[in-house]
């Protein structure tokens, strides 16, 4: 018997979807894109973050609540849900009628497309698709951002910043805040980065604005974008 084939995980980052309006050409982009890799075979895991959205609401409850991150984790996980819940919508026909839960469980699922965002507190959604990686013994996860290249600092700020195409997760950890807190504005979440080390996950970090980045990467040819790997 053939051995099924593996999901591609995704983890689609929420200002991608949505900043002052949600942004319909990534999204149709997007939907082109997969729809095209399903006809070929492959089967999709799509982890959805909060961006803007989220650290605008987020900043209203801390506003409130000061000492309470977990209120503000909850709220983000609840932007995070009603933007899978707005994709698997968009994808109807090929998604799964329901998003996943917990990633740590397997799913039974047929479709093409299976999609969820946060789950619990404590982390951001980068570290569910880490999570679904383990859980589906996926090696690799593509996590599609707003930014080129991991650099060595914040570009906006540092001019003197440099880009980095292959780093090692030891590495990426010197750059990165070493703690996880609601909001936190990162390349790959902290704690996302350090479960993908122990288990053994690549990271590549590509520019969702650039979607042929991605087509380049899914067929195995060079790409503009950071790897991060052991």
């Amino acid at each position: 018997m053939q051995e099924e084939k593996k999901p591609i995980i995704i983890s689609v980052g929420g200002s991608l979807i949505i900043q002052d309006s949600i942004n319909i050409e990534f999204l149709s982009k997007l939907k082109l894109i997969l729809e095209e890799k399903i006809k070929e075979g492959e089967r999709f895991i799509l982890v959805t973050g909060g961006g803007k959205v989220c650290r605008t609401y987020q900043s209203a409850i801390q506003h409130f609540f000061p000492e309470s991150p977990i209120d503000s984790d909850w709220i983000g996980i609840h932007v995070t849900n009603l933007n899978a819940h707005l994709l698997k919508l968009i994808f109807q026909g090929n998604s799964h009628h329901t998003l996943f839960g917990n990633p740590k469980i397997k799913h039974d699922w047929i479709s093409p497309i299976l999609l969820g965002g946060g789950y619990e507190p404590g982390h951001s959604s980068d570290y569910d698709a880490v999570c679904l990686a383990s859980t589906y013994n996926v090696k690799k996860v593509i996590n599609l951002s707003n930014i080129d290249y991991v650099y060595t600092a914040d570009p906006k700020t540092s001019p003197d910043a440099e880009k980095i195409e292959k780093t090692t997760w030891d590495a990426f950890f010197k750059i990165i805040p070493k703690e996880w807190s609601p909001g936190l504005n990162s390349p790959f979440d902290p704690m996302a980065a350090r479960m993908a080390k122990n288990i053994g996950i690549e990271v590549v970090i590509i520019n969702g604005a650039h979607l042929d980045r991605m087509e380049d990467y899914l067929s195995g040819k060079e790409f503009v974008g950071t790897t991060i790997s052991d």
